[in-house]
Parts: structure tokens; C-alpha cells; sequence
């Protein structure tokens, strides 16, 4: 096991695209870190440079505390999990998990007890005899695991393993993923575009946008508390409902939402809050309100989404839309995450409140979070 440890890395292109920008972090010694962001936001080249297969154009990769720019990836002790599982086709179940074991030399009863291991451990034991191409998807992604936990190196890096599975197999593998590094506490790095694997399986996150890390840490706190206006939207689903708004002494206007936020800063803001955390409202209460015409609903089974317009308009981020492109430009998407017990009708009105622990407000030009909202003593209605 080892630190991995990125100061200040950038990775440059011939074609002049910056992949990674001056990227920092530290990866503590059996940390599970995940490293997430959409399409081309430079998390696959930050994996790569840590694993050897591509040189950071400036600064340096650690891992154990030694600086590893220019050290072949064979030398560096990694294993690494592809997204197209990289099986040998010609090889059986067996032989791909004893492959790079042989490869390193080591003893025939060593390599069998590894071997024998992992697969119990995998639930390969039946399959040891076949082929990749009997194999389905899920299994062969299992034995793609299974060959990196039989090296037992010093680090795992996992690029997207679980993209090209079935929902339900994600969801598997994603368990299976978590037991096995709690089991071998292993330093592991992944990364995927899907923010609910970033949620369920790193102790930190990073969230990364155009080759920059824009946040850092446990995935409650980057869920609680964004940083700025692109982590909030990407963080959750559906995800966080972001309109534009200004502020005006301590008076949030967004439209039909209205705010009476103590500290707000005056100026051009951008208002969050999450599905989630809209309630369906039936009488009287103090919390914040506004009304909702109803365009959508979805029925989970478990739980009402409705999509629903205001007065207003919906901030679009890399990561997330504007809204239904059929509503007027002057009126907004809200997304609320109801009860399943609560179906609204389409064109139906309906009022939703919130608590202002959890409406978060942006710098509408820097992007970045400001002071968390605190609600004045002498009012509590939006629109009173």
C-alpha cells in the first residue's frame, strides 16, 4: 500500500488541449478516492499519468513518497481496471487470473492460493474453465477485478469498470467493490462520470471540470455544502434546482421564489435547492413557499418526481440542462423529489416550501458559494 500524492500536474497535448490544469491532491496510504466529472473534464488522463501511461506535461506524481515521472508502469507496482474489461480472449478465467503472477515469476503454489482467493471471493470457482467469450459482461468485469486484487499492488486504479454493465450489475458490483476494499484496504483511485458511484463508493471525492479539480472532500460534505454552481448541479439527481436571482437588503428575488435570506450580499445571485428538499404544503407553516404549475410527473414507485414551472429562469451548468425547451423562456424548471403517496396532475398548481438550511446561494458571476443562508426574525413568508 502507498500515498499517491499529484503537485501541481498538467497534462498539455501536441494539439494544444489542456487535459489536467495544475492538479493537486493526496491520496492517503488505503484510501479510497474517486475522481468524477463529466466527458472530457480530465479525470481518465489524471489516472493515466498516475498509472504511467502518459507523462504529465509539468509537475510531479508521487506514489509511497517517490516521484515516479518517467518510471515505466510496470515498475511502478499499480494495477489498473479498464472500462473494456481487457481480457485476454485466448486465455480461460483461470489463466487471465494467474497471468501477470506468471508474468512476475512467482512460485506455482503462491500463484494458485492467490488465484483460488480471488475467485472465491469474486464468485469465479465455476468459471475458471472458460473463455471470455462465455463469459457475460458482469462476469467478466468480476474476473478483470479479480487479475488486479491477485497482484495485490500498491495501488488500484479503476477507469469507469462499471459503464458498459446493467443498471442492476452497477449496483452489485458497486457492493462487491466496497467489501473488497475493506477487506484488502488497498490505495484505490476511480474514476467515473456517474455521480452516484462517486456518492455510494469514495471516503472523498474530487469533482472535476475542463482539467481542474474544483472540489475536494467526503461525499456528504460536497453534498451539503458545493462550492460552487457547477459541483451543485453535478452532485445529485435529479439534480439541485439552480435560478438565477438578485438580492436587494437581505430580500432573495428569483422569480416567483422569494427569500429573506439575513447576510444575503446585494447583487446577481444564483439560488439552489435540492428536489429533495421541496415539500409538498397543505396548510399554514413558516417556512419559505411558492407555487408551482405542474408539467411532469414521474411515477417511481417509491417516490414522485414533478417537474414543475415558475416565474423565472433555470441556470444551466456543464452538467445540467435549462429545462423543457417547450415552456416560455420567461418561466423556469423546479424538479421536486415528492412521496410517493402524493401523485399531483399535470397543470395542477401546487405550493412547495423549504427550509432555508437548504437553499443555497452563488456569486451569480464567479460561479462560488457565499454565506450559508440564515433566515431574519421578523419574517418568514416568501412574498410577504
Amino acid at each position: 500500500m502507498a500515498e499517491v500524492a499529484l503537485h501541481e500536474v498538467t497534462k498539455v497535448f501536441p494539439n494544444g488541449t489542456t487535459a489536467v490544469d495544475a492538479l493537486t491532491c493526496t491520496i492517503a496510504d488505503g484510501e479510497f478516492m474517486v475522481l468524477v466529472g463529466p466527458s472530457g473534464c480530465g479525470k481518465s488522463t489524471a489516472l493515466r499519468m498516475v498509472a504511467g501511461l502518459e507523462e504529465p506535461t509539468s509537475g510531479a506524481v508521487a506514489i509511497g513518497g517517490t516521484v515516479v515521472n518517467g518510471v515505466s508502469p510496470r515498475d511502478r507496482d499499480i494495477a489498473m481496471v479498464f472500462q473494456n474489461y481487457a481480457l485476454y480472449p485466448h486465455k480461460t478465467v483461470l489463466q487471465n487470473l494467474a497471468f501477470g503472477l506468471r508474468q512476475r515469476k512467482m512460485p506455482t503454489a503462491e500463484i494458485a492460493e492467490r488465484v483460488r482467493e480471488v475467485s472465491s471471493l469474486l464468485t469465479l470457482n465455476e468459471l475458471l474453465d472458460r473463455k471470455p467469450a462465455q463469459l457475460s459482461g458482469g462476469q467478466r468485469q468480476r474476473v478483470a477485478m479479480g487479475r488486479a486484487l491477485a497482484r495485490r499492488p500498491r495501488v488500484y486504479l479503476l477507469d469507469e469498470p462499471l459503464s458498459n454493465l446493467d443498471a442492476q450489475l452497477r449496483t452489485q458490483l458497486r457492493a462487491d467493490l466496497k467489501q473488497l476494499h475493506q477487506r484488502f484496504s488497498t490505495t484505490t483511485i476511480y474514476v467515473t462520470h456517474d455521480q452516484v458511484e462517486a456518492m455510494t463508493l469514495g471516503e472523498r471525492i474530487g469533482v472535476m471540470s475542463a482539467g481542474k479539480l474544483l472540489q475536494l472532500g467526503p461525499p456528504q460534505e460536497i453534498y451539503r455544502r458545493p462550492a460552487n454552481v457547477f459541483v451543485a448541479g453535478f452532485i445529485g439527481s435529479p439534480p439541485m434546482n439552480l435560478l438565477s436571482a438578485s438580492a436587494t437588503g437581505g430580500r432573495v428575488h428569483a422569480g416567483d421564489l422569494v427569500l429573506e435570506v439575513s447576510g444575503a450580499p446585494d447583487g446577481e445571485l444564483v439560488v439552489g435547492v435540492r428536489p429533495e428538499a421541496l415539500r409538498l404544503m397543505t396548510g399554514a407553516t413558516e417556512e419559505q413557499a411558492m407555487q408551482v404549475r405542474v408539467e411532469v410527473v414521474e411515477l417511481l414507485g417509491h417516490e414522485t418526481i414533478v417537474y414543475g414551472s415558475i416565474r423565472g429562469h433555470r441556470v444551466a451548468t456543464a452538467s445540467t440542462g435549462a429545462g423543457i425547451p417547450s415552456l416560455p423562456p420567461d418561466r423556469a424548471i423546479v424538479i421536486a423529489r415528492l412521496d410517493a403517496r402524493r401523485q399531483p396532475a399535470v397543470g395542477e398548481t401546487i405550493t412547495v416550501g423549504m427550509s432555508l438550511e437548504d437553499v443555497h446561494l452563488f456569486d451569480a458571476k464567479s460561479g462560488g458559494a457565499v454565506a450559508r443562508p440564515e433566515p431574519l426574525p421578523s419574517r418568514h413568508l416568501a412574498g410577504s
